[in-house]
């Protein structure tokens, strides 16, 4: 119950995203289809889709464009000593319809005058007591990564944990044209940058499909001789938290798997409920007799049975509730999730737990009810009350099945999950990763060089260089490309890496063909990816060699072919590299640091950095830690699955030994008999432990094509991934069977040593 619980809460969480915003369903976000070669999604639009299409078009009530830079340096300008803040989530530069689409309270000032105003700071709450304490934040100055100041004129409410929209600070889109002129333009139609997403409210009766008619204009109007071809769709709000291809956080399969699961441990214990309270029901017999005899009535001792079951369910419901209390801030660590604290006053969790308390009692209740109520009086209170009369062993058989089926499918989707996940982590993902810490330049000047010679004269620091991000990174750019004397784009997007040319020396990345790039401060040549060969249509990487590549406006020509390598997670195919010097591009250092005395090295490098640049804020991580993020979701999946295969395994087991207990009972006699005749404890311990291999290789023959299929389904999401073989399942019916025998051990051991001579007397 306590699982059900917290897993209805986690649901209630997911799916209260961005509901509280009035008339949500006509909000919708345009995205973006690329339609290359394959067909690539992106929650962004081009900078001036918004503003055209607002102008054009007057199916939207409101049309806002958002443009959101995350990881940006605060400073506080009138304090003291300039305070200073990395704020994760940034600043969103928006249209002035913004706030006519989201529904973000204000505690102070006016949105509306703050929105239509240059430089100006909008705020919440919180942000404002970071930032100036109790003092008045209204009229105060902030500066936005030391490129652009702006003055706090609104504060807001406190963005709600269930929003996707997670910027803390908001500023006129007036402004962005200082902070990025390119994202500001308005014939920026070249490329799609991921800060820009675009908003629309629209009016009550208009269809998607009316809408998304009418957009293939821009693309022939815009990017007709563009091999990227976008088809642009719009995506409902409700949508945005759940779609994986748009950046969203869990998708809804997921969700609800997390949901049958809790549903499978409720159904699994009921069972549990019934194997247990049946087994005990010869126990009772006499009572039920003498209940008879007095005068009780059928349906009076049917509602005897449910309302103890109910008691017992109620009680149970109270212990939960503050078991999962406790639980929570751990819960909500593991999934990164903001439930409240009061998540008990929740208006759907007070209807959910009355309706799990009538269903658990019902369910574990109504059948052993109605076995006890039919007893016959005579019968009951001689003690003749048969084994088919208390349900019969088929019956709690069935029910032991259907248990061991649950617990094995959840055991293999632990397996697989674990070695999807081993394999993200083990497999060589053609570079080094260990070891080398990312730290985010201030600058892209000569401070950046200087600094540079600097840390590689630090003990400890083996290798560095001065790059955009690691090989695989969440941060990544992709464009046309035009081949050699070709006079058209190449159909396929390549991914432009930026590093110098120490990159592949710190980063391991070995050289099929060619040479390295020399040392420069501009794109003079490039290296490339076998991918990009073999996209080519060329023989060998030495084919590529002395061939021109036009990119970005630059041409150069190709100086060497490096070994492919994963350059996203494994969700994602490997795709064709460029890597060249683009110096605007360069503004990490990545450093290959030794083992020994890390924490040493990275002092160090911290002091030297802030010495060079006074005015910001050391930022750095590890890149096999930026790896790891791929996976975050899953490893969180992974360990909430582990602990409900560990509960249905003990729940089962539980009911197991029930079983074991009434099968014990009804065998007193034959136990008996055959320890007179020289049946050892082994021997009678074998039969009963082939009684329920039995029950739980048949569980494990139903469990295995389910679990297959699932996970199989599961893993399709995995460019890259592991073939579930048969070790998974050997494993499982060996684990499943060794803790099952251990169970049943225990009680038989117990029936097998009890004296011969009163077990034949009782029976």
């Amino acid at each position: 119950i306590t699982c059900a619980i917290l897993i209805f809460s986690l649901v209630r969480y997911h799916l209260s995203f961005d509901t509280y915003h009035a008339d949500k369903e006509r909000i919708y976000r345009i995205v973006t289809e690329l339609h290359r070669d394959d067909i690539h999604y992106t929650s962004s639009v081009p900078p001036p889709l918004g503003k055209v299409f607002k102008n054009d078009y007057s199916f939207s009530e409101k049309v806002a464009r958002e443009c959101h830079f995350e990881n940006l340096l605060i400073t506080i300008k009138q304090s003291d000593d300039n305070k200073k803040f990395i704020e994760k989530e940034g600043v969103a530069f928006v249209d002035y319809d913004f706030f006519d689409i989201f529904n973000f309270k204000t505690v102070e000032g006016n949105l509306n005058s703050s929105i239509h105003e240059l430089n100006t700071a909008i705020i919440t709450k919180r942000l404002a007591k970071k930032y100036f304490g109790d003092g008045n934040p209204i009229g105060k100055t902030i500066a936005i990564d030391n490129r652009i100041d702006l003055k706090v004129t609104a504060i807001l409410e406190d963005i709600p944990a269930n929003t996707s929209r997670r910027a803390e600070i908001y500023t006129s889109f007036l402004s962005l044209k200082t902070f990025d002129d390119w994202l500001s333009g308005d014939d920026s139609w070249g490329g799609i940058s991921t800060e820009m997403q675009c908003f629309v409210k629209l009016h009550p009766g208009i269809q998607v499909a009316q809408v998304e008619a009418v957009m293939p204009a821009y693309v022939q109007k815009f990017r007709a001789k563009n091999k990227n071809v976008h088809v642009y769709k719009l995506q409902p709000l409700a949508e945005m938290h759940f779609d994986p291809r748009y950046d969203g956080v869990i998708s809804k399969k997921n969700i609800w798997a997390l949901a049958i699961i809790g549903l499978f441990l409720i159904v699994t214990a009921c069972f549990n409920f019934i194997n247990l309270a049946t087994a005990q029901a010869l126990n009772r017999s006499r009572e039920v007799g003498v209940r008879k005899v007095l005068g009780s009535l059928k349906g009076q001792i049917v509602n005897q049975f449910i309302s103890e079951t109910g008691l017992i369910t109620m009680i149970s419901i109270l212990c939960s509730l503050t078991l999962a209390s406790g639980i929570l801030p751990w819960f909500n660590k593991l999934f990164s999730t903001q439930i409240s604290s009061r998540f008990i006053w929740d208006g759907q969790l007070l209807v959910f737990i009355p309706i799990l308390l009538v269903v658990i009692t019902l369910l574990a209740g109504l059948y052993p009810a109605l076995l006890l109520s039919g007893f016959k009086p005579i019968m009951a209170l001689k003690g003749r009350i048969t084994q088919q009369q208390v349900g019969g062993f088929n019956t709690r058989r069935s029910l032991m099945v259907i248990q061991f089926v649950i617990a094995q499918v959840l055991i293999v989707g632990m397996i697989v999950i674990a070695n999807q996940m081993k394999y993200a982590k083990q497999t060589d993902l053609g570079f080094n990763k260990d070891a080398i810490v990312m730290i985010t330049a201030g600058s892209q000047d000569e401070k950046t060089k200087s600094l540079k010679n600097e840390f590689a004269g630090l003990t400890g620091v083996e290798k560095i260089s001065i790059c955009a991000s690691a090989p695989a990174s969440r941060e990544n750019w992709s464009t046309n490309m035009r081949f050699d004397t070709k006079q058209e784009d190449e159909i396929f997007r390549v991914n432009v890496k930026s590093g110098d040319e120490n990159y592949l020396e710190t980063f391991k990345l070995p050289l099929l063909a060619g040479r390295n790039l020399f040392p420069s401060d501009s794109v003079r040549e490039l290296l490339v990816n076998e991918k990009l060969v073999s996209k080519l249509q060329l023989k060998s990487a030495n084919d590529i060699i002395g061939k021109n590549i036009l990119i970005n406006g630059l041409t150069a020509p190709v100086v060497g072919v490096v070994k492919d390598f994963y350059n996203q997670s494994f969700y994602e195919e490997i795709e064709p590299v460029v890597l060249s010097t683009f110096q605007d591009r360069r503004y990490r250092y990545a450093v290959k640091i030794n083992t020994a005395g890390v924490t040493q090295t990275l002092a160090a490098l911290e002091s030297l950095w802030s010495k060079t640049y006074p005015e910001q804020i050391y930022q750095y991580e590890f890149v096999d830690d930026q790896i790891a993020e791929f996976y975050a979701t899953d490893e969180s999946l992974l360990k909430l699955i582990k602990s409900f295969s560990f509960i249905a395994i003990f729940i089962s087991c539980l009911g197991l030994y029930g079983l074991v207990s009434f099968m014990a009972v009804q065998k007193t006699k034959e136990i008996g008999i055959r320890k007179l005749l020289g049946s050892s404890v082994g021997q009678i311990m074998l039969i009963f432990c082939k009684e329920f291999s039995r029950l739980i290789v048949f569980a494990f023959l139903v469990a295995s094509p389910i679990a297959w299929l699932l996970m199989n389904h599961w893993l399709q999401d995995f460019k890259y991934r592991i073939d579930i073989g048969p070790s998974v399942f050997i494993f499982t019916i060996l684990g499943t069977l060794t803790i099952a025998m251990m169970t049943v051990a225990y009680k038989t051991i117990r029936a097998a040593v009890a004296n011969v001579i009163k077990s034949i007397r009782n029976e």
